[in-house]
């Protein structure tokens, strides 16, 4: 099966960086895009990142424009969330998605991973 998994995840400073990669594995195709998602306490998971695999397409919410950087390693499956001037806002269980063919299955799907607690305090 396909599998997707985080890593990197911590605790920084406000100001500080901080950066998540994440890889699928198994039994895949093809990648269409891979991306982030964030959820907070008490509140709704929502889109951070995301970026086409075949020509690097990238996508930001308002609210990491300028902060976050998305970028990925076709031949490693992996994708990369670079987090500079991370805010107290910023701390949030970070999901990573991937929508993949898998092997003998024509159509995509989204996978999830885990996700990784990313933590700002002083």
């Amino acid at each position: 099966q396909v599998q997707v998994v985080e890593f990197g995840g911590g605790l920084v400073q406000p100001g500080g960086s901080l950066r998540l990669s994440c890889a699928a594995s198994g039994s895949i195709f093809s990648i269409n895009c891979m991306g982030w998602y964030r959820q907070a306490p008490g509140k709704e998971r929502e889109f951070v990142t995301a970026i086409t695999w075949s020509g690097g397409n990238t996508y930001y919410a308002d609210s990491v424009k300028g902060r976050f950087t998305i970028s990925r390693d076709n031949a490693k499956n992996t994708v990369y969330l670079q987090m500079n001037s991370l805010k107290p806002e910023d701390p949030a269980v970070y999901s990573c998605r991937a929508e993949i063919y898998a092997i003998g299955i024509t159509a995509f799907k989204g996978y999830w991973g885990k996700g990784t607690l990313v933590t700002v305090s002083s």
